[in-house]
């Protein structure tokens, strides 16, 4: 590995690093509601290992427990997962140049942590070359992925002796907005964030969580009409005030 390339992976690994300590927690918390709801050990551990995307197995699992029609199921599993193909559409220029092999790894261990940091690196060091973007992508994941599949698996072994007091939830929230805040840096940004919010609070009521679905999509189309509005705006040479 040459010294830039190795370079880069250790910036990604330290990046990487301080999620473990809620990761840790939400794995652990994974393991425990997906063998609540009925999944095996071993069905809960190869979920996490296949599927690598942590609020779309909350989702499932949730809804599973809750006996949802296995329709609305999928539905709210893949909306949830949406957010995969737009990092994918987003950080890909970034990654143009890799061999097909790598950007098929690259597909896998796409999560939330390495697509966040990843655009901060890339922008903040855009003289990179593509074998150092993707030495600090991969190494983003490492002190990452066997966390969530350890702690996954101790969590379905252990399950239900996991003491309430430990209030393992707290882990989703913190890690969303550790990597939701510092993207926050465009006013479509932060539209999209208030609305989906906002209209998650609003449609809570509804059954099989198909509140987070229209929150979801209100959110997207927020910020992309805010976008739309901003590029109309300075195209007529208005100041956004």
């Amino acid at each position: 590995m040459r010294p830039e390339v190795s370079r880069a992976f250790r910036r990604g690994a330290a990046a990487g690093l301080p999620f473990i300590l809620v990761l840790g927690p939400f794995a652990l918390l994974f393991g425990v509601v997906a063998t609540e709801a009925g999944l095996p050990v071993l069905e809960t551990f190869v979920m996490s290992v296949l599927v690598l995307a942590g609020a779309g197995q909350f989702t499932a699992v949730q809804l599973l427990a809750e006996q949802t029609p296995v329709l609305i199921l999928l539905a709210a599993a893949l909306t949830v997962n949406l957010r995969m193909a737009m990092y994918s559409a987003s950080i890909a220029p970034y990654l143009r140049g890799a061999s097909h092999w790598q950007r098929a790894l690259a597909a896998y261990c796409l999560v939330d942590q390495n697509y966040a940091l990843g655009l901060l690196e890339y922008e903040k060091r855009p003289e990179q070359g593509i074998a150092e973007r993707l030495g600090f992508y991969f190494g983003v994941v490492v002190p990452i992925m066997p966390v969530w599949h350890g702690f996954t698996l101790v969590g379905a072994l252990v399950g239900a002796r996991i003491p309430d007091a430990f209030a393992l939830d707290f882990a989703l929230p913190i890690t969303f907005l550790a990597m939701v805040a510092p993207a926050l840096r465009t006013i479509p940004h932060v539209v999209a964030a208030l609305v989906s919010v906002g209209a998650a609070l609003l449609l809570a009521f509804l059954p099989y969580q198909i509140g987070l679905l229209g929150a979801a999509l209100l959110a997207m189309c927020a910020g992309a009409a805010t976008e739309q509005a901003l590029r109309r705006r300075r195209g007529k040479g208005v100041a956004w005030s």
